[in-house]
C-alpha cells in the first residue's frame, strides 16, 4: 500500500523577536519572510526578489545576517531574530540607522532595512570595518538607485560613532 507524503503539520514555534519572546502557529514551510509581515505586521522586512538574490529581507538570526525569504520560520524555534523595527529603542533611531540618514545612504528606500541589518550583523562582529570589510558584508544586499559610495559612508560613520 501507498501512502501520500505527510503534509506540512502547523505548529506553534516560539522564538525571541526583537528581544521578547513571542509564539506563532505557522506550518513547517512558512518562511518567515512571511511569519514577519504577515504574522507580526514587521513590514521593515522587505520582499524582494524571493529567490536569495536582493538582500532586502536581510535580519538577524542569533545576531547573523540571513536571508528571511529563505529561512523557514521553524529553523527560527529557539533563536533570537532581529528586525529592523527591533534596532530603535524607546523611539530613537539606532546609531547605523541615523548614520544611514545623515549619510545620505537611501534613495527609494526599499533595500534600506536589508542594508542596515547586514551591516548590524558586521559592526557587531568587526566594530572598525574597512571599505573592503564592507563592501563584502553588504555584498549580498542589492541597491538599484546608488552607487552604494554613500552607503558605505554611512557604515564607516557608524563605526566610527561605536559606544
Amino acid at each position: 500500500m501507498q501512502r501520500d507524503p505527510p503534509s506540512s503539520q502547523v505548529k506553534i514555534r516560539r522564538f525571541r523577536l526583537n528581544g521578547r519572546m513571542r509564539d506563532v502557529l505557522v506550518a513547517d514551510s512558512t518562511l518567515l519572510v512571511e511569519t514577519l509581515r504577515e504574522t507580526f505586521g514587521l513590514t521593515g522586512t522587505k520582499q524582494g526578489c524571493d529567490g536569495g538574490e536582493c538582500g532586502a529581507c536581510t535580519v538577524l538570526i542569533d545576531g547573523k545576517p540571513r536571508l528571511a525569504c529563505l529561512t523557514r520560520t521553524e529553523e527560527c524555534e529557539g533563536r533570537d531574530v532581529e528586525t529592523i523595527e527591533g534596532l530603535a529603542k524607546n523611539g530613537r533611531m539606532s546609531r547605523l540607522q541615523r548614520a544611514f540618514h545623515e549619510r545620505l545612504g537611501t534613495q527609494c528606500g526599499y533595500c534600506t532595512p536589508g542594508m542596515i541589518m547586514a551591516a548590524e550583523g558586521l559592526l557587531r562582529r568587526n566594530p572598525m570595518p574597512d571599505a573592503a570589510a564592507i563592501r563584502a558584508a553588504l555584498a549580498g544586499n542589492l541597491c538599484r538607485c546608488t552607487g552604494y559610495v554613500k552607503i558605505i559612508e554611512a557604515v564607516e560613520e557608524a563605526a566610527r560613532q561605536a559606544p
